[in-house]
């Protein structure tokens, strides 16, 4: 079975690591493997996974996610996806002339609808569409009703990766939930390397964006180590969204579509006097051995949402801060697995975090809660079953179509 990907960013991040892992493990059901991408670590990553990769300058998306959505300036954007229509087109044209036939194609984000609907043209393929972000839903809104329409048409399956994304899509889409699984073996591999520590540990793992709340999670950290004087580590691991240089840059950051998160992180820290206690770990290739680090994981996303972090973090046994208001048990079981917060506060995300570290007993047994819940609903093995499974379906419903 041979799958095209197209994925979205050329930022090594969330969806670029789940789609690695969901492959290297469906690929024993006899999966052969191209990706279209962005140029970036993301690229590299597909490539070092024994991914056929295939780069571009760019894709062109619709971006219509409940924090990404287009509203005032941000419609200016369409005009670089609009800039990118073309060089997508040709990287699908490039693609099919110069390998051998697929028999379907897997949009790895449904941001990608202008790029997939090229692709559903030129390969006249059925086409599977990964949720990975919740969505904006206006009924009265031509976009939404546009958006779902394509979904309608072109998807012979949507996956979404958790009950709280499924609920923002309407729901008369078919649609089934596979979660990002992840590979418990490895993690164990990489567990028994640990050693002991004296002090605390407080992490974020990610993109920086603004949305993931790293601003927040640094105020947080201002207030522990500045009023309260705890004496705790925080690390932050990942790199900026969009790396963006010289003329763009200005251009992106003077109408306030990029910003240079980490720079800005940085000089927060500085400021505050936190360079001893706050370090930048920047991209790890492997993620993973950054829990080996860590006591409690924060995740105070604008997103009201959990993200993978929050589920590997589960496996090593370590509990979340999740920013997400009435949790489905397959984000977060709220003073079983970790704690929710009502919003991406930093008094809120001060408070809980120390609620955790102060009761060492409390702590452990979440974590240790955290990680049978992991091992329950993320097993990788039953993530790949159920993507090849679709897969078998989507051929089918292809054909017959």
């Amino acid at each position: 079975m041979r799958v095209l990907y197209l994925h979205p960013a050329g930022t090594f991040g969330g969806a670029s690591k789940s789609l690695i892992e969901l492959y290297l493990a469906a690929k024993k059901g006899g999966i052969e493997a191209c990706v279209i991408t962005p140029k970036g670590s993301a690229a590299n990553a597909f490539r070092d996974a024994d991914m056929n990769v295939i780069k571009t300058v760019g894709l062109s998306q619709f971006d219509h996610t409940r924090f990404g959505y287009y509203r005032n300036f941000r419609w200016l954007i369409l005009l670089r996806e609009l800039c990118f229509l073309p060089i997508a087109f040709f990287a699908l044209l490039h693609t099919k002339k110069t390998q051998n036939r697929f028999d379907l194609v897997h949009v790895n984000e449904i941001t990608l609808l202008p790029t997939a609907i090229m692709a559903k043209w030129i390969f006249r393929l059925p086409m599977v569409f990964h949720v990975r972000s919740l969505q904006y839903i206006n009924i009265a809104s031509l976009r939404s009703r546009w958006v779902f329409w394509v979904l309608r048409k072109y998807a012979a399956a949507v996956i979404c990766i958790d009950e709280t994304v499924r609920a923002s899509i309407p729901q008369d889409l078919p649609s089934v939930v596979i979660h990002n699984g992840i590979d418990v073996g490895q993690i164990a591999k990489i567990k028994d390397k640990a050693q002991p520590r004296k002090q605390a540990a407080v992490g974020m793992a990610g993109v920086f964006h603004r949305s993931k709340g790293i601003y927040e999670f640094l105020a947080a950290a201002r207030i522990l180590l500045k009023d309260r004087d705890r004496d705790v580590q925080f690390i932050l691991a990942g790199e900026n969204a969009r790396q963006a240089t010289g003329l763009k840059k200005w251009a992106y950051k003077k109408m306030g579509f990029a910003e240079d998160v980490l720079a800005e992180a940085k000089q927060y820290v500085k400021e505050n006097g936190m360079e001893k206690q706050v370090t930048f770990a920047g991209f790890i290739k492997d993620v993973r051995e950054f829990y080996l680090h860590l006591d409690v994981l924060c995740f105070p996303s604008h997103l009201n949402a959990c993200g993978r972090p929050v589920f590997e973090a589960a496996f090593f046994g370590i509990p979340s801060i999740v920013a997400i208001k009435n949790p489905v048990e397959d984000a977060l079981i709220h003073n079983v697995t970790g704690l929710a917060i009502e919003e991406p506060e930093p008094s809120l995300l001060a408070d809980a975090i120390d609620r955790l570290l102060l009761d060492n007993t409390f702590r452990l047994t979440l974590g240790k809660q955290a990680k049978d819940w992991a091992n329950r609903l993320f097993s990788i093995k039953n993530s790949a079953d159920q993507l090849l499974e679709i897969y078998t379906h989507a051929i089918q419903f292809g054909m017959h179509k």
